[in-house]
This record gives structure tokens, C-alpha cells and sequence, in this order.
């Protein structure tokens, strides 16, 4: 018998409602060390006693990461309360703190791509436009 059920496995299932509550929760936290915090994703392990939460800096420096891994692990109780209270769960999984790696790698594939066009004499392009219109501009 399969263990998936609508395509999702319960602990993923889980890992983005502990994502929503811990997004919800962080932004009521009054610690300035948090501001330009973002929490990227959650990973639950099989048993759901470990959830690893992956966050995002908005300069992705990693002695600031440290310090925002840090700075939400002061905050770990509160943050875990807050799943214990909206989760509905038998046991709240222990929360870990991780910087999340991809934010830096796409970043860092930014960067590189950024030189090669410099090198090559093209021209920077242009950041995408926030407008409402559709891929044809419109």
C-alpha cells in the first residue's frame, strides 16, 4: 500500500504547513535580528520528530546567517508553541535551523552569469518589469 495520498506525503504535507505558521509567526517575533528573515522551507523527517527549517537572508552573508540561525534558535519555544497551537499534531516536531543553501547557489549562478556578459561586452539586462501585463507586454 502506498503511503502517498494526493500526491503529497504527509510529511511534506506537513513541512508546508509548519513553513505557513513559522512565515506567520516570525513576522509577529519584535526582534529586529529577524526583520529580512524568510523562511524558504521546511523538511519533515518520516517519524515527524525533526523538522529542519530552511531560511533565507536578505544579503545571504554567512556570518549573517549565523546569526539569524542563532537568533531563531533564542526564538525556538515560541516558534514551537505556535506549531503546537495551529499544527493539530500529536507531537510537535523538534525545530533546526538551517541557512538555505539554494538561495546562495542561485545567487552565486547570478553573479557568474553577470561577469560572463560583462566579458563579452553584452549589455546587463534589464531587472524583469513588475507591471500586470502578460509575456507579450501587454
Amino acid at each position: 500500500m502506498s503511503t502517498r495520498r494526493r500526491g503529497f506525503a504527509r510529511e511534506d504535507r506537513l513541512g508546508e504547513l509548519l513553513r505557513e505558521i513559522l512565515a506567520d509567526e516570525l513576522a509577529r517575533i519584535d526582534d529586529d535580528r529577524l526583520t529580512f528573515v524568510t523562511i524558504t522551507g521546511v523538511e519533515v523527517d518520516r517519524d515527524l520528530a525533526f523538522a529542519d527549517v530552511y531560511f533565507s537572508t536578505v544579503d545571504l552573508d554567512a556570518e549573517v546567517e549565523a546569526a539569524a540561525a542563532g537568533t531563531l534558535g533564542r526564538h525556538r519555544r515560541r516558534l514551537q508553541s505556535a506549531v503546537g497551537r495551529q499544527a493539530h499534531v500529536r507531537r510537535v516536531p523538534a525545530l533546526r535551523f538551517h541557512p538555505d543553501e539554494g538561495m546562495r547557489a542561485g545567487a552565486r549562478v547570478e553573479d557568474i552569469l553577470r561577469s560572463l556578459r560583462e566579458e563579452s561586452g553584452e549589455a546587463p539586462e534589464p531587472p524583469p518589469e513588475s507591471g500586470g501585463g502578460d509575456a507579450a507586454g501587454r
